[in-house]
């Protein structure tokens, strides 16, 4: 349920908790993460002492990863054995980067895990705003992303509650974009810490320091996340990367190169003549040559 590090909170088949630790030759595992225990693994449980061990890890149904800011070469996991990946996204103060959008989107459909983008601060949009909103959720529509606009401010939780029920869910954001706030409305018994935004640099605090599940019913889970900066992309080659753009993997067996076709320079390129038509949007197609050159995409 919840990892600091060295601990884990284990919830038991009887539903009492477990302060756990991570039995010491697992560690010596060939693991190319940075935490060999993710928030939602399924673990096996030795409590004869009084802190428990965890002696076995089960396979995984899936996992979300994105690279490891600390160590080079590793992932991070976010979270496994999730159902969906929930983005909670800002068009104002602050205003959520698409970049950023379409990397976490990507790393979720690389597992096959649905994705849905929930934009808050509803209250602070403009007529502008909501256009850019109407734009985007038409985007994101069509590649089968769930997109609703809410205020965590406003009685709005039935449309949260409702898109997170009999489901595992991963809830992902920069920091300031209210995925706190939001959390604490849906359920009394989260009771996660708020920040404030900065007039200055119109960025959030990180209010939220280790990943985190919580149980709303017996089949409903949320995963809480600390703020992320920015979404490093973990071991997806160049060959691979259109196949986690649904609008771009319809299209490149039509690409004269077709699986060699990287969609930058070469003749008779399906992808890029459908950006030029309008079929794929700029943007989508600005985070793809932003992640394949590597870039920090902090547009």
């Amino acid at each position: 349920m919840r990892s600091t590090g060295s601990f884990y909170d284990v919830l038991g088949e009887d539903g009492q908790h477990y302060n756990c630790r991570v039995r010491g030759k697992m560690r010596l595992d060939d693991i190319r993460e940075t935490n060999p225990v993710a928030v939602g693994d399924w673990v096996i449980i030795d409590t004869e002492h009084s802190v428990g061990s965890i002696v076995e890890i089960l396979p995984r149904r899936n996992h979300m990863l994105r690279q490891s800011v600390k160590k080079t070469g590793h992932a991070h996991a976010l979270a496994a054995n999730i159902d969906q990946l929930i983005v909670i996204a800002t068009l104002a103060f602050p205003r959520t980067s698409l970049g950023f959008i379409d990397r976490a989107l990507i790393s979720a459909e690389a597992f096959g895990i649905p994705q849905v983008v929930v934009f808050n601060k509803k209250d602070l949009l403009n007529d502008e705003g909501m256009e850019i909103f109407g734009y985007l959720k038409q985007l994101y529509s069509k590649i089968d992303v769930g997109c609703s606009l809410i205020s965590a401010l406003d009685e709005e939780q039935a449309r949260i509650k409702e898109i997170l029920q009999d489901k595992t869910s991963l809830i992902t954001g920069h920091s300031g974009v209210g995925k706190s706030t939001l959390l604490n409305r849906i359920s009394p018994l989260i009771s996660q810490s708020t920040g404030i935004v900065s007039d200055f640099s119109k960025k959030g605090t990180h209010t939220t320091t280790f990943a985190e599940m919580f149980q709303l019913d017996e089949k409903t889970f949320v995963i809480d996340t600390p703020g992320i900066k920015e979404w490093g992309i973990v071991a997806m080659s160049s060959g691979e990367l259109s196949d986690y753009f649904p609008e771009m993997r319809v299209l490149r067996q039509y690409c004269k190169f077709q699986s060699r076709c990287v969609h930058i320079n070469e003749p008779h390129c399906a992808i890029r003549d459908a950006v030029e038509a309008g079929s794929i949007a700029p943007s989508r197609y600005e985070s793809y040559v932003s992640i394949l050159s590597g870039s920090d995409n902090r547009r």
